[in-house]
């Protein structure tokens, strides 16, 4: 509405100027050259906006002319970028969909049209994986790893690749640079524990586990029970060579899991070997409600070196009370009650099992009857 307004009073302006030219009678002359030309003033105004207006029309095209090459490079250009990148969408698309012929097809004409682009190098990555063309994909992959944008995603390319050829040595290798490169990288980070571990290599493993922790890739919880495990197996490494740092390191993993089995088992033998008994015990006792194992079991049960068959089912019987009644509380019973020679308490323990007996109660009721002569 106020562009109308503003249109209408620009002509009503024009109108009276026009009028008032027309109303005010007057002549111009312009003598030149030897010319010599009389108009009115009306007319002589006309011809100067008149001659603005082409000189101002000539000017443009002249311009136009002039930027025209540019201005059709650069319309090219974005025209070729937009073809290029709806190749590149269309194409990713079609990867995730399965679509092999659309994905290559995309492929194509993304390298046509945005051959520097990152997105198409990827794009032709994963059409080649899909096609089952391993070599290509490395290759591409190979080249992104030569970009500086796009390493990270080439080394996770070559990782997978390496991944499915079996060749653990090389995957590897390429989960350790691109864990140096960018440790909160949760692929590589877990790789590089994972090769580590499965090494033997306990000692890089615990660094790699910490440096995960430090970059966010694992909760406390997760990262204070793999520690023990770690740190129990680097004992149980350590216990024949160096029996102080295989303390140390069991010692921790128990204090960081009490539940875990190994870690109580190897750290109650420890403290009884020092004579610290009641510690061990009680380091055992943990573990065992927590989780009744065959090896708690036996950890406890000889504490103490030395200790008579009759005191080691003493010992058998009290840990049997926590908690009361469990497979495992009844059979470690039964084992120390056969070695003590009390063959009807041993019986008596196993009684309660025999309704369904397992391999392990099948062979202690042959054991007791091989030593006793009884009937089952």
């Amino acid at each position: 509405m106020i562009r109308v307004v503003i249109f209408l009073l620009l002509v009503g302006v024009l109108a009276l100027a026009g009028a008032w030219f027309v109303d005010k009678p007057g002549g111009v002359e312009i003598v030149w050259l030897g010319y010599r030309i009389t108009t009115s003033v009306a007319v002589f105004a006309a011809a100067i906006v008149a001659t603005v207006i082409a000189l101002t029309v000539l000017w443009w095209l002249l311009a136009s002319i002039l930027r025209s090459p540019g201005g059709w490079s650069r319309y090219m250009r974005l025209r070729r970028a937009a073809r290029g990148q709806r190749a590149i969408s269309r194409g990713l698309i079609a990867v995730g969909a399965g679509d092999l012929r659309a994905a290559k097809k995309f492929a194509d004409e993304a390298r046509r049209f945005a051959a520097a682009e990152p997105l198409t190098l990827l794009l032709g990555a994963q059409s080649a994986q899909l096609a089952g063309d391993r070599a290509a994909a490395e290759q591409t992959f190979g080249t992104m790893v030569a970009r500086a944008d796009l390493k990270l995603i080439g080394l996770h390319g070559l990782y997978v690749e390496a991944r499915r050829r079996g060749d653990a040595p090389a995957a590897r290798a390429l989960a350790e640079e691109a864990a140096k490169l960018e440790p909160s990288l949760t692929w590589a980070g877990h790789a590089v524990l994972e090769f580590r571990c499965a090494g033997g290599e306990w000692r890089d493993a615990l660094a790699a586990l910490d440096s995960n922790m430090a970059a966010g890739l694992i909760d406390k919880a997760t990262f204070r029970r793999k520690r023990a495990v770690l740190l129990t197996a680097h004992a149980q490494v350590l216990a024949g060579s160096d029996r102080d740092g295989a303390k140390r390191a069991v010692f921790e993993a128990a204090k960081l899991a009490p539940g875990l089995v190994p870690a109580a088992a190897l750290a109650g033998r420890f403290l009884a070997e020092a004579g610290e008994q009641r510690k061990a015990a009680r380091v055992v006792e943990a573990a065992w409600r927590a989780n009744p194992h065959p090896d708690l079991a036996e950890a406890y049960v000889n504490l103490r070196p030395g200790d008579s068959a009759r005191e080691r089912l003493v010992r058998a019987l009290r840990l049997a009370k926590q908690p009361a009644q469990h497979v495992e509380g009844a059979l470690a019973v039964a084992r120390a009650a056969i070695d003590a020679r009390e063959f009807a308490q041993a019986r008596a323990a196993l009684a309660p099992l025999l309704a369904a007996p397992t391999q392990r109660v099948a062979m202690l009721m042959a054991e007791i009857e091989e030593a006793d002569g009884g009937d089952i």
